[in-house]
C-alpha cells in the first residue's frame, strides 16, 4: 500500500443541508488525483450515501457531529465518514438492498448498496448505541491510462 500523501478532515452538524457541503469538499479533495468524471461522479455519489446515512438514521431528530476523513495516496482516495449516533444493530441487515429502517420517509434502504458499487472497497463498523464509521476506497484509474499513454507516446 502507498503511504498517505494528504489528509483532510470535515466535521459538521447533522444537518441535511450539509449532505451537499461533504460531497463537494471530497470530491475537491479527490481532484488532486485527477480523476475522471465518472470517478468524481462516483465519490460523491457515495459521500452523499453515507453522510445521508450518519443524518438520516445515525441522529435520526437529533443535532450531532458528522467526521469526514479523506487520504489521498498515489492513485486511491480513502474516506472515513462516522457518527456518534445511534449505531447500526445489524450491519449485515442494514446492508441488505431496499432495507431500511425509515421507510416512513420515503427511503429507498439502497445506501450501502451504492456505496458498495460506486466504490472498490466499503467497510461499515458500527457499535449499537455509540455510532457508526464508514470506510470507503477508491482507486483512481485516470493515472493507469496516463501513464500508459505517455509510454506508448514515447
Amino acid at each position: 500500500m502507498s503511504s498517505i500523501k494528504n489528509e483532510m478532515k470535515l466535521e459538521f452538524l447533522s444537518k441535511s443541508s450539509n449532505e451537499s457541503f461533504a460531497r463537494i469538499a471530497v470530491a475537491a479533495f479527490a481532484s488532486q488525483l485527477d480523476p475522471t468524471i465518472e470517478e468524481i461522479a462516483d465519490i460523491k455519489t457515495a459521500v452523499s450515501e453515507a453522510v445521508t446515512n450518519s443524518i438520516i438514521h445515525g441522529y435520526s431528530d437529533t443535532d450531532g457531529i458528522v467526521k469526514v476523513i479523506a487520504r489521498l495516496t498515489d492513485d486511491e482516495i480513502e474516506i472515513e465518514i462516522s457518527d456518534t449516533g445511534i449505531g447500526i444493530e445489524n450491519i449485515e441487515e442494514a446492508k441488505a438492498p431496499l432495507f431500511t429502517t425509515k421507510s416512513n420517509l420515503e427511503r429507498s434502504g439502497m445506501g450501502f448498496t451504492i456505496m458498495e458499487n460506486f466504490m472498490d472497497n466499503l467497510k461499515v463498523e458500527s457499535i449499537s448505541g455509540l455510532g457508526t464509521k464508514i470506510t470507503m476506497k477508491k482507486k483512481i484509474k485516470s493515472h493507469e491510462r496516463i501513464n500508459s499513454k505517455y509510454i506508448e507516446i514515447k
